[in-house]
């Protein structure tokens, strides 16, 4: 059995508490293709709520996995986009799509 004090040094469990939950992989994905305004965000990554949209960003710019940046004022217009950190996610996010194309049970309802 695992002891917990393994668990915290553990990189696969380090690296799924720095990117955070489903949502944060969703706007990942998304960010990997073209930055993004908050509305785009929203409209793309059905189901999220804009609290959630906002949260969840706000935690992957902390973490410096998206950068938020003002593009302008007037209108206020902001872009979010993948910093390196998060543009080093490339390869597991496209692993990760690979594996539920073959395993996930609603993989071939949804597409990629």
């Amino acid at each position: 059995m695992i002891r917990h004090t393994e668990l915290d040094k553990c990189p696969i469990v380090s690296a799924i508490r720095e990117i955070g939950g489903e949502w944060n992989f969703i706007l990942i994905r998304y960010l990997m293709t073209r930055s993004m305004g908050f509305n785009e965000l929203l409209r793309e990554a059905k189901g999220i709520s804009s609290k959630t949209l906002s949260n969840n960003l706000k935690a992957l710019v902390n973490r410096r996995i998206v950068k938020r940046e003002v593009v302008s004022t007037q209108p206020f217009n902001v872009l979010y986009s993948l910093t390196d950190k998060g543009l080093a996610l490339n390869e597991v996010i496209d692993l990760l799509g690979k594996w539920g194309n073959k395993w996930a049970s609603h993989a071939q309802e949804i597409g990629p």
